[in-house]
């Protein structure tokens, strides 16, 4: 297997900071914007989801002014290029990393799902339709998303109906240890079980009725980890 960092279409560490530095250069404390951990988690959720996403629908979760700068506008667009390609890279040779945020605790530094999971649930939004209608019929889907539900759940980015326990420290580090695989799953499963034109045409009426109406983002904070 080739190291990850060998492929033409992956970041390597100085590219990383640089795309990091930039988007916490243009996020204010408690504005909702996603840095890189979250932007990761968005791709993710793309790069599994059952159907393709083209940048120019992506691209508005993640840039929100024009560049002042031409040059530095092509530089930040080739490093979300390569940032969306390495993904898909890394699933199909079972290399996949999440890119995790960071926190301080009472007892030093601890990885953060927060961004990764905002990130995956506005990827899911960007298919709503389909990705709720199947999880409602398809419970082994819901299963295989358990992992990442029980982050979003415990960080606050998704409201359960019932009310659960914080996961405890051996629990948190568990799910984020599934994180590849789920997607590797997930993926595949969306492979083998394709939307159906049933299902696209009522995401289609859903779309049309809704119109273009953005959910609020959720505050999220916290340095990257890879």
């Amino acid at each position: 297997m080739s190291d990850k960092t060998d492929w033409p279409s992956s970041l390597d560490d100085d590219e990383l900071d640089e795309l990091d530095r930039y988007l916490r250069a243009h996020t204010q404390e408690g504005d909702g914007r996603l840095l890189l951990d979250g932007v990761h988690g968005l791709l993710s959720a793309l790069a599994v989801g059952p159907l393709q996403v083209l940048p120019e629908e992506w691209l508005p979760e993640v840039l929100h002014e024009p560049f002042a700068d031409p040059d530095e506008g092509n530089r930040v667009l080739a490093l979300l290029a390569k940032l969306n390609d390495s993904i898909g890279a890394e699933l199909d040779v079972d290399a996949y990393e999440p890119i995790l945020g960071e926190v301080e605790t009472d007892t030093g530094p601890a990885l953060s799902a927060a961004g990764w999971c905002e990130g995956f649930s506005r990827g899911i939004d960007l298919r709503a339709g389909l990705w709720e209608k199947r999880l409602a019929d398809d419970p082994d889907l819901m299963e295989m998303l358990g992992p990442v539900m029980a982050l979003a759940v415990d960080e606050g980015i998704l409201n359960a109906e019932a009310e659960f326990d914080k996961l405890s420290d051996e629990e948190y580090d568990d799910c984020l240890s599934q994180l590849p695989a789920v997607l590797v799953a997930v993926n595949h499963y969306w492979y083998q079980h394709p939307a159906t034109e049933a299902e696209l045409d009522a995401m289609a009426e859903r779309s049309a009725a809704e119109g273009d109406d953005p959910q609020p983002p959720r505050q999220r904070s916290g340095h990257w980890v890879h």
